[in-house]
């Protein structure tokens, strides 16, 4: 068993130190090269053994940083890890981000506040670029984003903005009222998120939804007529269509993109079908739910801002509809326990936190996602010495980094069954030290630590 990372002191370093001189002394630098890209730092570690591919990591901020290096040290799976932390990301005016997107790896990032405050000439400024979620997305050439949960996939168009966030060229007329902005979109992108979705229904055979409002947003219509577009010369059957046809009514601007496109972009596609229902945006929030009342299986279309709203109705619906079930339970005087029920009829969506987050880029390999919403609270409590407030709060849970390093690794080694095996194996020891009660992060570590044996070394 390797030695123990000092979690602790990681954590010490972010707070009030140098965190990227510590980190760079306790990781190895990695031979490999950033085309266009000479001086990029990169970090390497872990076994290759059975020629597993490796994961880039991004090494961000607080538990995001923090987790991400406890799993990896418990697992020991081959790994490049990118430093993204506040502090460095900033100093470098975002360089790493270039780094990031340019790696031939399957990816793992992860979202972090966007209002994380750095250090600039002795002052506390917000880091530039904020989280670096909307740069990353661009320099990567991330066009959409996959989240599977229960019967409901959502595919989200990335970028798909239909209102401004170029400042400059944001405006209001002080005649009118009427507020100017532009597409921030490239329309190639939102062809392949279009593709893909196609794709997806096609072969999955589940219901396809178009969550978008072509009649409200000048960009929703471009999207919707390019989708109309791809339809032609298909088997898909259009069971829901918008009373106008996007194609035809914006047919020079949906042109334009097209004639961008490689010639081989439709090739095959003419024996792809299924059945695809356009709805205006809005209502997708209802159906959603009656298809996860009802089981139905179902890929939803949606733009960055509407997909946005589905997934986190998506990951906050079920709760609710827990609540409310145990309401009626209570008011038939059932005695029942709803989260029992809930499980008996088959139902699988949870809080949202084991939803699977995929971007797809226009070249490359797909990166993986999370967002860690309460990680810098948390970790202040780790600080303070008192994480659990008192015994009021529980510790903090580092299951997602060993739920998306699952996925990350099976996705980047897809015939590797050995390997799958094993990460399902760790991930079992994981729930079995962690279930039913939750040890201290540190603690949990060293539990953990001694009760897996890291890749490689078995």
């Amino acid at each position: 068993m390797s030695a123990n990372l000092d979690l602790l002191k990681i954590a010490q370093e972010e707070a009030s130190g140098d965190l990227f001189k510590y980190l760079d002394s306790i990781y190895k630098r990695a031979t490999m090269k950033v085309d266009g890209f000479p001086d990029a730092i990169l970090w390497e570690g872990g076994n290759a053994a059975g020629g597993v591919k490796p994961v880039a990591h991004t090494f961000t901020d607080t538990f995001a940083l923090n987790g991400t290096l406890m799993a990896l040290d418990v697992l020991g799976l081959p790994y490049i890890g990118v430093p993204m932390m506040a502090q460095y990301r900033h100093d470098t005016k975002l360089a790493c981000l270039d780094w990031f997107g340019k790696l031939p790896y399957t990816s793992i990032k992860w979202s972090t506040a966007g209002d994380f405050l750095v250090n600039e000439g002795g002052k506390k400024v917000v880091v530039f670029g904020k989280s670096a979620n909307a740069p990353l997305r661009t320099v990567s050439g991330v066009y959409c984003n996959v989240r599977p949960y229960g019967p409901i996939t959502a595919v989200r168009c990335m970028p798909c903005l239909p209102y401004s966030q170029d400042k400059k060229k944001f405006k209001i007329d002080p005649e009118t009222g009427i507020v100017h902005s532009e597409m921030n979109t490239p329309g190639i992108r939102m062809a392949y998120a279009g593709r893909l979705f196609l794709k997806m229904v096609h072969e999955t055979g589940q219901l396809g939804r178009v969550a978008m409002k072509p009649t409200q947003a000048q960009e929703d219509a471009i999207n919707a007529g390019l989708l109309r577009w791809m339809l032609q010369g298909t088997k898909f059957k259009l069971v829901r269509k918008y009373s106008v046809d996007a194609y035809e009514e914006h047919k020079d601007n949906v042109d334009a993109i097209v004639r961008l496109l490689p010639k081989d972009f439709k090739d095959g596609m003419e024996n792809w079908g299924g059945e695809i229902s356009e709805h205006i945006a809005d209502t997708n929030y209802g159906l959603l739910l009656h298809d996860v009342i009802r089981h139905r299986k179902a890929i939803v279309l949606g733009t960055d801002l509407d997909g946005d709203r589905l997934t986190d109705l998506m990951a906050d619906g079920p709760q609710v509809l827990r609540d409310f079930g145990q309401m009626v339970l209570d008011h038939a005087k059932s005695g029942l326990d709803m989260n029992k029920v809930w499980t008996d009829m088959g139902f699988t969506m949870k809080n949202g936190r084991d939803m699977t987050s995929v971007m797809y880029r226009m070249v490359g390999e797909p990166i993986y996602e999370q967002t860690l919403g309460s990680a810098d609270a948390m970790l202040t409590r780790l600080l303070d010495g008192d994480e659990t407030v008192g015994g009021t709060k529980d510790p903090y849970d580092p299951r997602i980094h060993f739920v998306l390093i699952n996925d990350a690794y099976k996705a980047a080694n897809p015939g590797n069954t050995q390997l799958h095996k094993w990460l399902d194996d760790q991930l079992a020891t994981f729930d079995s030290i962690y279930e039913p009660k939750r040890p201290k992060y540190i603690d949990g570590y060293q539990k953990l630590k001694a009760a897996i044996k890291p890749w490689g070394s078995q």
